[in-house]
């Protein structure tokens, strides 16, 4: 007789065909943010075929329940995203994009086609486990202000209440059939920067005449950039970069105004905060100083992301009961951003990475590239670990 550890081994092993059609279908059909009905309709589909039944949430998202024995005394919710990127594909694979402009670059269709093969496997085992597990199919982590947070305020996180929270995510500088684990702190908050510079605009051979925005933008540009080196606590990582700078004068006209864009990320709530409050008050004395004016806008993002430190040990220790010590690695810090950080600071939560990558084969881009790809020998395990881990979960 099988232990369970094997059973799940050996279903993650025989589904593997179906999850890769799974991914190949959503892969071929992206969907913006906010955009995922025909997913939202295929995911459905898929779990009412496995006789488990869904609720729609968030709009596009889903909600699902596989309850073990004694449902009531535990639950566990694992969480996958859905929507793609504004990228045009430059793979040449049969699941190639067919929305031209869309595609799946950051593995979210690797995501959902994971979690429809655990519930799968769930469903088979469910005589073989105490509890329930939740499944959250959830648009829009990739556009503010998240689908996360809209997933929360309408009630996904109750009744019932889960005790802990998985979350997946590829990692392209992990080879396959490797995982990755961080305690703690492990991605940054995610805040957009908007800086308007408002001057006076005239002929370029004279700038007495004017305010030149130009000049008043670059000041600003570089003063910030103390901020980050002068002001922070040095133990807690942040990152400010300008990715966008718009002055639509030419060689000899000075234009009226410049327009800034850019991103924050920090690792603690208290210093994001600070931190922001000083950018605009930098930004606006710097343009009163030279005569010009600023105007500072923040679109607020996503929180940092923090792994439950003895949740995350749990897991680990679980993933090498499944994958072997060798598979299992430990992650740096990562000052990318990801929703999943909103499920985070309401429960305990574990946002662990599933290596893709494969030199050999060169399947070496990153995420939210066009050539963006991976080795799917990783659906053969995502599947079951995850599985292992909720269930594991539970047994404590």
């Amino acid at each position: 007789m099988p232990s369970l550890l094997e059973k799940i081994k050996q279903l993650s092993a025989e589904i593997t065909p179906d999850t890769l059609v799974n991914r190949h279908h959503i892969h071929a059909n992206p969907e913006l943010s906010y955009q995922e009905f025909q997913t939202q309709a295929y995911i459905l589909e898929q779990l009412e075929r496995m006789g488990i039944q869904a609720k729609k949430i968030a709009n596009t998202g889903l909600i699902a329940e596989i309850k073990g024995k004694n449902p009531d005394s535990r639950v566990v919710a694992l969480r996958a995203d859905m929507d793609a990127l504004p990228i045009l594909e430059t793979n040449d694979v049969p699941y190639k994009s067919k929305n031209p402009g869309v595609m799946h670059a950051c593995g979210h269709d690797v995501h959902t086609a994971s979690l429809l093969g655990t519930a799968h496997i769930l469903q088979q085992v469910r005589g073989e486990f105490e509890g329930t597990i939740k499944l959250l199919f959830q648009p829009a982590e990739e556009k503010a202000p998240g689908g996360a947070s809209i997933m929360i305020k309408e009630g996904a996180l109750e009744n019932p209440k889960p005790a802990s929270i998985f979350g997946q995510h590829v990692a392209t500088n992990v080879p396959v059939g490797k995982i990755g684990f961080r305690e703690g702190m492990y991605m940054a908050s995610t805040d957009e920067l908007y800086i308007k510079v408002i001057g006076k605009g005239g002929h370029g051979a004279m700038p007495d005449a004017c305010i030149d925005p130009i000049v008043i933008a670059s000041h600003i540009i570089v003063a910030m950039q103390q901020i980050i080196s002068r002001n922070k606590n040095p133990k807690l990582p942040s990152v400010l970069t300008f990715g966008k700078i718009e002055g639509l004068g030419a060689t000899n006209v000075i234009p009226d105004e410049v327009n800034i864009a850019g991103t924050f990320r920090a690792m603690d709530e208290t210093w994001r905060a600070e931190g922001l409050e000083k950018m605009k008050k930098l930004a606006e004395g710097i343009a009163d100083a030279m005569g010009g004016r600023a105007e500072f806008e923040v679109l607020k993002g996503y929180p940092f992301l923090q792994n439950n430190p003895e949740l995350t040990r749990r897991s680990k220790a679980a993933a090498i009961e499944y994958m072997g010590a060798e598979n299992v690695v430990d992650l740096d810090l990562w000052m990318a951003g990801e929703d999943f950080a909103f499920y985070t600071h309401h429960v305990d939560a574990c946002f662990y990475r599933l290596g893709v990558r494969n030199d050999e084969r060169g399947i070496t881009s990153g995420v939210h590239t066009p050539s963006f790809d991976i080795d799917e020998k990783a659906l053969g395990i995502g599947p079951g670990l995850m599985a292992w881990l909720a269930i594991s979960e539970l047994s404590i």
